[in-house]
Parts: structure tokens; sequence; C-alpha cells
């Protein structure tokens, strides 16, 4: 059984920072110090868990009227169990419940069809983040 909940205590936010390093730092190669950032204190993290065991993580920033979906991490065994989409409908759904009309995020370019299935569309160039290649995407909130 699959859960996505706030991640508020000091243990669901040391899950969130496990599964960032994991995915990130040790798969991606992205440098530990580029991995966090300034907009974590501030932001919603939510955690996904897979028979109670930590599998997933997104955060969402507010940015104006804008919620900016970010950080989005699944573990290895827990990828094609639909952990992925579940994390962004939580992550758009916290987004309505602050009232936020649009969700930008800035998607790898190999995980483009995947948010293009959820409804995001690619806007502008390709850019590199962390030495990635990522493109923005944007999606309005019904």
């Amino acid at each position: 059984m699959r859960t996505i909940d706030l991640a508020e205590t000091f243990q669901d936010r040391a899950a969130v920072f496990a599964i960032r390093g994991a995915v990130f730092v040790a798969e991606q190669q992205v440098p530990i110090a580029e991995e966090p950032d300034s907009h974590d204190p501030g932001a919603d993290h939510l955690l996904a868990r897979i028979d109670g065991v930590p599998a997933g993580t997104g955060r969402l920033v507010a940015a104006g009227e804008r919620g900016v979906l970010g950080r989005l991490a699944v573990l290895p065994e827990a990828r094609g169990t639909g952990t992925g989409a579940a994390l962004v409908r939580a992550i758009e759904e916290r987004a309505r419940k602050l009232g936020l009309g649009e969700i930008e995020l800035h998607a790898q370019t190999h995980a483009l069809r995947f948010y293009e299935r959820l409804g995001y569309a690619a806007r502008g160039e390709e850019f590199l983040d962390a030495g990635i290649r990522h493109l923005d995407m944007r999606k309005r909130l019904d």
C-alpha cells in the first residue's frame, strides 16, 4: 500500500533527504553542495511510502500565485509503481489547497514524457542545472 504525506517530523525529513541523496547525489552525481538549497526550509516536502517504507519524495515551493514542484525523486526499487505520478498529483493537490493556480517545474530532459503524460508543457530552451539538461515546464491547475 502506498501513502503520501507531508514530511513534518524529524524522521520524515531525514527520509526525504536520504532519498534525495541516494537519487541525486549517489545515482546522478549531483555535487552534494548543490543538492539542498535555500528553498528547502520553507518548502512543503512530501514523502511517499510503500508498505510503510520511504520510497519517494518531492517538494512544493510557493512563489506568488505559482507553485514550483522540485526535487522529485523515487528510489530505484519503487520506480514503475506509479509512485512518481502519485507524488506529482499529491503536490498539485497541495498547491490547490494553498490557492496556487499554476505549477512550474524544471524537468530533466529524460523525464519530459513522464511530465507530459501528467499534463505539463515544455517552455523555452534547454538549460543545464548541476550538469544535467533540463527544460522548464508548466501546468495550469483547475
